[in-house]
């Protein structure tokens, strides 16, 4: 027994010092990404005939094209360590991003910085070691939230687009962004700004798109794709047959439709008038429109991101980037009293310590979901993102 705990205590130290770092022992997707991009550059445009070792391709054409180049960066996707090092450097732009989001909102106290660059050994995995690419699709979304805070708004699409070309969940933000461009410019005004949306998609698939439209459309935006229970983090404490059943499926979706219907008109749109004057040019509602501020634009796309997670079909530990870094906002948007600080950092090692969790179980599953809602009541409760002077002079007018 000594001699085998030695022997794997050396191959550890020796992995840390770059000496005998194995793939096995850092990928997970890798190996199955570069063979499906390897597929691509072979000619193969169908997506019904592009797998990899985990099954076969289904994320939008911006992943292959982003992989294609990493898997020219990475000698053909066998340099990994390589391939670690841009992961590494994509983390810290991801952060910086975060932080000039976080600078401009001035809601979330200094130490909280410190938990989220170094308390997250699940974060640091999913970025370094197991290079997947829900990172890359992150790191372009908040690019594109710091665009729309410099009030860049094609642009600020166009990198949405592109992060959804990479993976869908950036789709949770869409409600979010779209209440923000109906806010900003009307039905007729924000029709160029969701062109340009819809435009890049076709771009960037076309390839595709002329080989089997069908074939890419069903595989790359799947909305009804199944999950399997053994990998679930939010749902261990339900049947397995449960958490497979269609109706299940369907009561989160209804779920998440009426929060996001609810959040959008109780707490989004507050100048009295009907939700439905957002569809008019902003010159010709009664209230005129205020210039949405910081605080407006990263509520409402946190909190459309955050109300899609909590009702997900099944959360995968590679999916805990999609709101990890939108954790410390969701919880210090509200005023101290209404929770202590040290309440709030308790909130989030409880979600951390779920995500950390592996295998799961039906206590950390449970666990998670209490420290969710803790986060939407507060939302909800909560002072609205709308600065209170405005409310007040759009009442008096």
């Amino acid at each position: 027994v000594k001699t085998g705990y030695s022997a794997r205590r050396l191959a550890w130290w020796n992995a840390r010092r770059g000496r005998n770092l194995s793939v096995e022992d850092t990928e997970i997707d890798w190996k199955a990404y570069m063979a499906q991009v390897e597929g691509v550059i072979n000619g193969t445009y169908d997506y019904t005939e592009l797998r990899g070792d985990t099954g076969p391709l289904v994320y939008p054409a911006g992943f292959v094209y982003i992989f294609m180049g990493l898997y020219y960066a990475t000698g053909r996707g066998t340099d990994i360590r390589m391939a670690q090092n841009i992961f590494a450097v994509l983390y810290l732009a991801t952060l910086l991003l975060v932080f000039l989001i976080y600078h401009q909102t001035c809601k979330v106290p200094p130490f909280v910085f410190f938990f989220m660059c170094c308390a997250s050994y699940r974060v640091h995995s999913i970025f370094v070691l197991r290079l997947f690419n829900d990172p890359v699709a992150m790191v372009l979304l908040f690019l594109s939230i710091n665009l729309l805070l410099a009030q860049r708004w094609g642009w600020g699409c166009c990198c949405f687009s592109l992060a959804v070309s990479v993976k869908m969940n950036v789709l949770l933000f869409a409600p979010g962004l779209l209440f923000l461009l109906l806010t900003q410019f009307g039905f007729r005004g924000a029709l160029p700004k969701l062109g340009i949306c819809a435009g890049l998609q076709v771009a960037l698939g076309l390839p595709f798109l002329l080989e089997n439209p069908v074939g890419y459309l069903s595989r790359s935006f799947d909305l009804g794709r199944q999950f399997l229970f053994r990998w679930t983090v939010n749902w261990r404490f339900i049947p397995e047959a449960l958490f497979l059943h269609r109706a299940f499926h369907l009561a989160l979706l209804a779920a998440h439709l009426t929060l996001l219907l609810l959040f959008a008109l109780c707490r989004w749109h507050s100048t009295g008038e009907s939700i439905l004057s957002l569809l008019r040019d902003p010159s010709k509602r009664k209230v005129p429109p205020q210039p949405l501020t910081p605080n407006q634009i990263v509520s409402t796309l946190f909190t459309s991101n955050f109300i899609g997670i909590c009702f997900s079909r099944s959360l995968h530990y590679q999916f805990y980037v999609w709101y990890f870094h939108t954790l410390p906002y969701l919880l210090w948007a509200t005023p101290a009293r209404w929770l202590p600080h040290l309440f709030r950092l308790l909130v989030l090692g409880l979600i951390e310590l779920s995500w950390n969790t592996y295998p799961s179980t039906s206590c950390s599953s449970a666990a998670l979901h209490a420290c969710h809602a803790v986060i939407l009541l507060q939302l909800w409760l909560g002072p609205q993102p709308f600065p209170k002077s405005a409310q007040h002079s759009k009442k008096a007018h």
